[in-house]
């Protein structure tokens, strides 16, 4: 073997990049010619599978373990997860396409999901996958624009404070949206000052870069925010004729599944624009909270130069497939899925959301909501509480936290196995069900029952 290399910078790691433009992380999913970064985490270093992801097609591996290096196609850095990260800072910095940074406590990958379906109906577009929106997952993302892309919207989520600043400063996004201000990860950012303060770093980084922000005029703590940082590229929409684009919200009833409300907006663009006609676009959603996330798309399309007709086949081309929002008919019963995720905010405005559909029989499955700290117990008990004033055939409340709540009156079990054994004894029929949880109670567990 050759005496060792010194390790690679960025720089030097490009041209081998623009040769070999796939990334993985993960030996199960290593496609030919791909760089394979070997990153480490608590219980994994991804060092020991290198000569694995040559064997599998890898052209080269990226590696920080010296004693892994076996000959040229075995690439040595200081820090693998560093290098990434400083790797997609070095491809944003040669890419002139407009980024569009997308965060907030609710509705990121719904946002995301409708902005990419509106801009894509005339640009070529890129959006995050999935959701891959924190450090490892933003540098992936950015690597993964190709040439032909023409604007890119980036996903960013955060959990403690600073974290949305390192993702700016990787995807370096010229504009931004922070969907809302709501009661998540209040462990990590200590409490909701912490979320204004962390969620706010995309409207700094906008503020510094002289980039521009879409805001919600409607949302108090987002005007607050950009307010205290001074911000001065602002495009509004809203419920207000003074916006660029003005919205409001009306339910309209599938014909298929008659029972349940999906949610269409009323929408004109500000009278600057020469046109204030009124237009109406239907969308696959459920749920009044996703009026602000569709506004959001409608205001972006109407901004990047869409005319109508582009702006309303991006909305009606959206359906959710994530567990978000996501309406779904079994054989037995009406299941709202929103199971990806959960916090008080967004617990509480699918609670809302319930009360508001036509439907005869209805049944309130949660699970508990995670990185609450010691707000945790409170939370549980006033979305209990709040399940308690609602018309509810069945309300079942799963995990540890939820429990701490038990009363006579409900359903509680400790754990999403325990509630299936029940509902595989007691099965629930011709419902409309709102399944709601954090994603790790795996409430998925419970479709094959409804």
């Amino acid at each position: 073997m050759d005496a060792p290399f010194t390790p690679m910078t960025a720089q030097q790691l490009y041209p081998l990049y623009l040769k070999h433009p796939t990334i993985c992380t993960d030996t199960r999913a290593i496609t030919h010619n791909c760089l394979f970064f070997a990153l480490k985490g608590e219980n994994f270093d991804a060092n020991q599978y290198a000569e694995q992801a040559i064997h599998a097609g890898a052209a080269y591996v990226i590696i920080d373990n010296v004693q892994y290096q076996k000959n040229d196609r075995y690439i040595l850095v200081e820090n693998t997860l560093s290098a990434l990260q400083d790797l997609a800072r070095f491809r944003r910095q040669r890419l002139s396409i407009p980024v569009i940074g997308v965060t907030g406590s609710n509705g990121k990958t719904t946002s995301k999901e409708l902005i990419n379906s509106v801009l894509s109906q005339h640009y070529r577009t890129f959006a995050t996958h999935g959701n891959l929106n924190n450090h490892i997952g933003v540098p992936l993302s950015m690597l993964s624009i190709r040439p032909d892309v023409e604007i890119a919207i980036i996903e960013m989520g955060a959990n403690h404070q600073k974290e949305i600043d390192f993702l700016c400063s990787i995807a370096q996004p010229s504009y931004g949206i922070i969907t809302n201000i709501g009661k998540a990860h209040l462990e990590g950012f200590g409490g909701i000052e912490g979320v204004m303060t962390g969620k706010g770093e995309l409207y700094a980084y906008l503020k510094k870069t002289k980039g521009t922000a879409f805001i919600n005029q409607d949302n108090p703590l987002l005007l607050k925010i950009s307010r205290a940082l001074d911000l001065e590229q602002i495009i509004y929409y809203g419920t207000s004729l003074d916006t660029y684009v003005k919205g409001e919200s009306i339910a309209f009833s599938d014909g298929n599944v008659h029972q349940n409300s999906f949610l269409a907006v009323k929408w004109q663009t500000s009278a600057s624009s020469g046109d204030t006609t009124l237009h109406t676009t239907k969308s696959n959603l459920t749920g009044s909270y996703n009026f602000e996330n569709i506004l959001a798309a409608i205001c972006i399309g109407h901004f990047f130069g869409l005319n109508t007709t582009e702006i309303n086949a991006g909305i009606e081309a959206y359906h959710p497939t994530n567990s978000r929002s996501q309406v779904t008919q079994t054989n037995f019963n009406t299941i709202i899925c929103d199971y990806y995720n959960a916090n008080p905010t967004s617990v509480s405005v699918a609670l809302d959301n319930l009360v508001n559909i036509d439907a005869p029989n209805k049944v309130i499955i949660l699970g508990d909501m995670f990185e609450l700290g010691n707000e945790s117990e409170k939370e549980h008990q006033i979305i209990v509480q709040k399940a308690n004033q609602m018309m509810a055939s069945q309300r079942i409340f799963i995990g540890e936290e939820f429990y701490k709540c038990k009363d006579s009156v409900n359903q509680f079990y400790l754990s999403t196995q325990e509630a299936a054994d029940v509902l595989n004894k007691h099965p629930i029929r011709h419902a409309t069900v709102l399944l709601k949880g954090s994603r790790g109670m795996k409430l998925e567990r419970l479709m094959g029952l409804l």
